[in-house]
């Protein structure tokens, strides 16, 4: 398995020293089958006066951090190193009650499921836009349906960074023909679960050896989809590089909803004039060989 090195820096500077409240941090990898962590740092600067772990419901690696002393730069540096394996999506592995569409979850799943199919709202839009990959005379194949998809959203649609805060709606990325990551990731969540497929969002590393688009040279932070399917379980499909399987990308949160998978939030105490700027700086590197420890 290749061993990544992965560091993230985000730096807050201020006009004069403030004061910070609580900030919260989603930046250690997963605990997955695929991926294993094998060593995770984060420094921070000043120094906090206690940092506290946890795990939420989705078993995601959360951290917060208290603060004592003000300061007028704010930073924190997380460092991970992980082996990660390839874990490719083949139709042969759909177990066979669900190789074709529609298909219906077996009750032990549903109950796990569930809220991850919840119909989202403007449903007629969304289905009016993926009438392509469900055709209503016939019974698709599951595989063929997802990967068209990603696929299509990936050749189709403009890739956008974003710098402001949330997520467009799907109908609006629709009418655009544009988004961030996270939005043709939410765009693809919608559909899914407006024809019953259970899907979640996922945020963490995108890792891109070889410089293949410009705008996402050398690793970024990134957002895809995760969606259920009986056999393989959760796989993993990248609209915005048209990706299918989770070669390159690096788990940090799944979730139900984006806004609870923020890397890194928090609050600070002073005048809004006080705030310079934020800088965010990621590389994920394949380390030469295991147990190489430089960036």
């Amino acid at each position: 398995m290749p061993i990544l090195s992965i560091r993230h820096v985000t730096t807050y500077r201020y006009q004069q020293p403030v004061a910070f409240g609580a900030h919260r941090m989603m930046l250690r990898p997963r605990d997955d089958g695929d991926q294993t962590v094998l060593e995770s740092e984060i420094q921070i600067t000043p120094r906090p006066k206690r940092v506290t772990w946890t795990r939420d419901d989705f078993g995601n690696h959360v951290a917060t951090a208290q603060f004592v002393d003000r300061a007028a730069e704010l930073s924190f540096l997380s460092t991970v190193w992980l082996d990660h394996a390839t874990a490719d999506f083949r139709a042969t592995a759909i177990a066979d009650y669900a190789r074709t569409y529609p298909f219906a979850y077996a009750a032990e799943d549903w109950l796990i499921l569930k809220r991850f199919v919840r119909p989202p709202l403007r449903r007629r839009e969304l289905d009016r836009w993926s009438t392509k990959f469900f055709p209503a005379d016939g019974s698709p194949e599951t595989h063929t349906i997802l990967v068209a998809m990603t696929k299509t959203l990936h050749r189709t649609f403009s890739h956008r960074p974003r710098h402001e805060h949330g997520i467009q709606s799907p109908v609006d990325t629709i009418n655009l023909g544009s988004g961030s990551c996270r939005d043709l990731a939410m765009l693809m969540i919608a559909v899914l679960r407006s024809r019953g497929l259970a899907a979640r969002f996922v945020s963490g590393y995108l890792h891109l050896p070889d410089d293949e688009e410009e705008h996402l040279a050398g690793g970024n932070t990134h957002a895809w989809v995760q969606v259920y399917v009986p056999g393989p379980g959760w796989v993993d499909l990248d609209p915005t590089t048209g990706s299918v399987g989770n070669q390159n990308l690096v788990r940090v949160a799944v979730v139900h909803d984006p806004r609870a998978a923020i890397p890194l939030q928090g609050t600070w105490y002073g005048r809004e004039s006080d705030h310079l700027a934020m800088k965010v700086a990621v590389k994920v590197r394949a380390a030469a060989k295991a147990g190489q420890r430089e960036f």
